[in-house]
């Protein structure tokens, strides 16, 4: 099976969704599929200069390979007329394509062009379906989902989720989905000889046997976690004289930096002493983030908070081995890297509602889920500070749940079974 994964770009400040299709394709090459990644040498932030890569050549790395295209001529928009040019010339060598985000000019012709050589295709939208996501300069997406987005999600064999949660509220823009697609193993439909079945009707084919694209066809829900690398501390046990409180990721308005620094000054106010940590930073919105760290250092919450900027590598894993709390009270978040990768660290978390794994975090009770206000964070934090066993009792099962739920060589077992499916779909 040749799989080709397109993504707008490749970012070396903050991984993300870049990331995570890195990850992702490394754990399919290593169950043998075939994984060619495409992309352009933008390094995913405004500001930052082009990565220093060989342009228009396979670069072999992890079993797969990356072919990297120059962003032109629209560095802003991480166009690149190169990249559409070969997947053009060279699509037939494929079976399949996954696609990984939406309103970026690469991943929408990309989808074109794969829907016009009746090429099956998968679109991850990155949590750009999300209604508070598409609030973001609303009137040119409203527009540019009419015209170029619809189509695209109408046609796509599957549409990739991360979460329940997200598949439930993302927009559709007046398609509705025909079902969900069978991940986990359980859900796929079997013959009386163990072997899956596919319905017929499952994918509309006209009489040559090939999958016609109409304007209208409905894709599936495909809802698919990420992935972590590792846990970074097994079964460690924490006993800090002062609790340490972590905030890592990027520090943007989405991530209610607004409701957690008044939430914690409640509760120094109510005599509970912690230590503070914020890691990460923007480098698209530097303004904000120097306007969150102000805010800090002229607050009651100031001395008792150590501001790291952004962290990878050793210090990364040295902050998830202090950290005796991970909070996140985000006003919305697809999935929650950041909250995946505390939990495999054995670190309890605290996260709003809103972030769209928190369902499951209640279930396997690896942490505390809040409202989004800042009375429920601060309550909900002032609990888990005072409750040094339950901390630890928590993070032991955020960490069998990472384990088993977030681990790579799991995640790229669904994601062969749902590329089967689709196939065997349509052959």
């Amino acid at each position: 099976m040749r799989i080709i994964q397109i993504i707008p770009s490749i970012s070396l400040v903050y991984g993300g969704p870049s990331q995570m299709v890195l990850e992702l394709s490394a754990a399919l090459a290593s169950q043998g599929i075939d994984v060619t990644i495409i992309t352009t040498d933008s390094n995913g932030d405004i500001g930052q200069p082009p990565l220093d890569v060989p342009l228009n050549q396979p670069i072999k790395q992890n079993g797969y390979q990356i072919i990297y295209f120059r962003c032109s001529p629209f560095r802003r928009y991480k166009f690149s007329l190169s990249l559409l040019q070969w997947l053009n010339e060279n699509i037939e060598q494929f079976d399949l394509a996954h696609i990984h985000a939406l309103f970026s000019p690469v991943t929408t012709f990309a989808a074109t062009i794969a829907r016009y050589h009746k090429l099956p295709y998968i679109i991850r939208p990155c949590g750009m379906l999300d209604p508070a996501d598409l609030q973001k300069k609303k009137f040119l997406k409203q527009i540019y989902a009419a015209l170029l987005e619809r189509p695209n999600l109408a046609g796509a064999a599957a549409i990739h989720f991360t979460s329940k949660q997200e598949a439930k509220i993302s927009e559709r823009f007046g398609l509705e989905s025909t079902g969900k697609m069978p991940v986990p193993q359980d859900f796929v439909p079997q013959d009386s000889t163990g072997k899956m079945s596919v319905p017929q009707d499952f994918v509309p084919q006209d009489s040559t046997g090939k999958m016609p694209v109409p304007q209208d066809f409905l894709s599936q829900d495909l809802v698919i976690p990420l992935g972590v690398t590792a846990d970074f501390s097994p079964e460690i046990l924490r006993n800090s004289e002062i609790p340490i409180i972590l905030f890592m990721s990027r520090i943007e308005p989405k991530k209610g930096l607004d409701l957690l620094i008044p939430a914690l000054e409640s509760v120094l106010a109510d005599g509970i002493i912690f230590h503070f940590i914020l890691a990460g930073s923007n480098p698209q919105n530097a303004d904000y983030e120097t306007k969150i760290k102000q805010q800090i250092q002229n607050s009651s919450l100031g001395k008792f908070t150590t501001i790291t900027g952004f962290v990878s590598g050793d210090a990364k894993v040295a902050l998830w081995r202090k950290a005796d709390l991970f909070v996140l009270p985000s006003y919305y978040e697809n999935f929650g890297i950041a909250v995946a990768e505390a939990m495999a660290a054995g670190v309890p978390v605290a996260i709003s509602d809103r972030v769209h794994i928190s369902d499951d975090i209640q279930q396997a009770e690896a942490g505390w889920v809040a409202p989004l206000e800042v009375g429920a964070i601060a309550s909900t934090i002032k609990s888990a500070l005072l409750a040094p066993q339950e901390r630890q009792r928590r993070g032991l099962n955020a960490q069998a749940y990472a384990k088993k739920h977030y681990n790579w060589e799991a995640i790229a077992q669904q994601t062969i079974e749902a590329y089967q499916h689709i196939l065997a779909s349509i052959n």
